[in-house]
């Protein structure tokens, strides 16, 4: 309902009350519908957030919609968002754009920001060391319970997470960890350091990502601290980063299982270049398969002039061609969709395409069988003659068939060669589909009519 408030008043051009209703939303609310919206609304509705309140959603979505988002912005905008975001955050954001426009965006950033994004890049990706963040407030372990608190009001506003404290030595050392109400409701007089657990579970900079996330999760703790190789605290790794994490780990083993490793990164860039390119990259991808179609549109042609005399004695076969056509086409489409969608979202695994490639070709054979009969009694009694609905029958059984064949088959192979599919199944399906299609139903008719001939 919010969605479809959303987009109406947007449709509508209201822009006045849209910005009233956005105000009115809880911000739970504004994300739901956020990320339900269309590209180009999101961006509309966007826009007219109020500063603060923009900049929180921001940071509460993913890193393909901040993506969509950013090229909306102007430099201005893009820099004051990029720099009010969270070290790690920003880290996840830059990894996902264009190296160069990556480093453009960190020499915008405070010469502070700069610094610390500068350093969760040079750790390797998918190690601790890269997801962590450095917004997390640190005490010397010299201090009393009164001190620490101070020092814990100064800094709680600039961090990321205030509710685990960790104690250093003064060279940055790892000494122990205290949680804030155990500060809270300790002596003000007491030294931090007999307070603090020593037992410190942490991670180093080059730990794997996934263990990491899993350790914490294991653990039920809010963050994890991150250490160098002389056991120096450089960072955390928090609660939020570590789901997000494990559900991309999970994705990712469900497409490995599924032969899909690399599939996903191409198609998402495909994508990208089909929806966002400039038109000459879009007439590089598409018009090539589209020149396919056009030569097998003349094929197709050349088909019907060999048989010009068949329907010049019987013009009523001509009747016939558009339903042979049109019924193949609708089942080829029909598989090339459900082929694609399966990949998308791992129900169709690569590894065995065989199995779900057999299955589908029984499918529209089934189909193909049921259509066929019913168009070929239809034939026979609409013309009154029985021999031409045979014809009909089984052209229409072999073509959906092949039809289903080639909607499996040909995203398969495209794929294989890492060939844009998206842009070239359909082209290539039609164009087999439509040339053997014809020719199926134009023998069909010399068998079951040739004595009218």
């Amino acid at each position: 309902m919010l969605q479809e408030k959303i987009t109406t008043l947007i449709k509508n051009n209201n822009m006045k009350e849209l910005k009233e209703f956005l105000v009115n939303l809880e911000e739970t609310e504004l994300l739901h519908a956020f990320f339900n919206l269309s590209a180009e609304d999101q961006v509309i509705a966007f826009r007219l957030l109020e500063k603060n309140r923009a900049l929180a959603i921001f940071e509460e979505l993913d890193t393909e919609h901040q993506r969509i988002l950013l090229r909306s912005f102007t430099n201005e905008k893009t820099m004051l968002f990029i720099n009010n975001m969270p070290p790690d955050d920003r880290v996840r954001l830059l990894d996902e754009l264009p190296a160069s426009v990556a480093k453009k965006l960190i020499h915008s950033l405070s010469v502070e920001e700069r610094e610390s994004t500068n350093l969760l890049m040079g750790y390797e990706q998918e190690t601790a060391g890269h997801i962590m963040t450095t917004e997390y407030i640190s005490l010397k372990k010299g201090l009393t319970v009164e001190q620490a608190l101070e020092n814990v009001k100064r800094q709680a506003k600039e961090k990321e997470t205030i509710y685990t404290l960790y104690i250093t030595s003064d060279s940055k050392k790892l000494e122990g960890v205290l949680t804030l109400k155990e500060l809270i409701i300790a002596n003000e007089n007491a030294s931090i350091e007999d307070i603090m657990s020593k037992n410190v579970i942490c991670v180093q900079t080059d730990t794997d990502q996934e263990k990491t996330a899993r350790l914490l999760q294991d653990l039920d703790l809010l963050a994890l601290p991150v250490v160098d190789k002389e056991n120096r605290l450089v960072g955390i790794v928090t609660i939020d980063d570590a789901i997000d994490i494990l559900e991309e780990e999970a994705t990712e083993d469900i497409y490995d299982q599924a032969g899909l490793a690399d599939i996903t990164g191409n198609e998402s860039d495909r994508s990208e270049v089909l929806v966002h390119g400039n038109m000459w990259k879009i007439w590089k991808v598409r018009l090539p398969f589209l020149l396919i179609t056009l030569v097998a549109g003349f094929l197709a042609g050349l088909v019907i002039e060999g048989f010009e005399e068949a329907l010049e004695a019987i013009p009523v076969v001509a009747f016939f061609i558009p339903l042979i056509m049109d019924m193949g086409g609708n089942v080829g489409a029909q598989s090339s969709t459900v082929f694609a969608r399966g990949v998308v979202l791992g129900h169709i695994h690569i590894s065995k395409f065989f199995s779900h490639f057999i299955k589908e070709v029984g499918i529209g054979f089934s189909m193909g069988i049921l259509i066929g009969i019913a168009a070929g009694i239809i034939t026979a009694t609409w013309q009154g003659m029985p021999m031409l609905g045979l014809a009909v029958a089984l052209s229409l059984i072999c073509t959906m068939t092949l039809a289903a064949l080639l909607g499996f088959l040909v995203p398969f192979v495209l794929i294989k060669l890492n060939i844009d599919q998206a842009a070239g199944s359909a082209p290539i399906i039609t164009s087999i589909k439509d040339i053997s299609g014809l020719l199926i139903y134009f023998i069909s008719v010399s068998i079951f009519l040739g004595h009218l001939l």
